[in-house]
């Protein structure tokens, strides 16, 4: 895997391929999505293996991803929650609540990510 840095690239899943802004930098992943009203497509944020809610708009759809980009968990947390660590995940990819099951993100596919860092 290459570095990763902030910006815009294309997540993609199986043949499915979604807008995604990369936070990289503690500045950006620290930001997110507060204040959002909500995102097109997804955020990428690494490194990470927990995110919360606390401050949100919005429910968001959590895939805690592995070294390999593969999902090792997906969970939905509404605002003000705090989502669990998960200990093999070194990604994080945040979307609006049903937009990942739309994408057919699950555990054990396969992510790839063009255009920005990763790829």
């Amino acid at each position: 895997m290459g570095s990763w840095v902030d910006g815009r690239g294309v997540l993609v899943v199986a043949d499915v391929e979604v807008p995604v802004e990369v936070a990289a930098s503690y500045r950006a992943r620290t930001r997110g999505l507060l204040g959002r009203g909500g995102i097109v497509g997804a955020l990428w944020l690494t490194p990470a293996s927990g995110v919360h809610t606390f401050g949100m708009r919005f429910a968001i759809d959590v895939a805690y991803v592995d070294r390999e980009l593969v999902v090792v968990d997906v969970c939905t947390l509404r605002p003000g929650r705090m989502g669990r660590p998960r200990w093999r995940a070194r990604h994080v990819v945040e979307a609006e609540a049903g937009a990942l099951a739309r994408w057919g993100v699950r555990r054990d596919v396969q992510l790839r990510v063009w255009g920005v860092g990763g790829s």
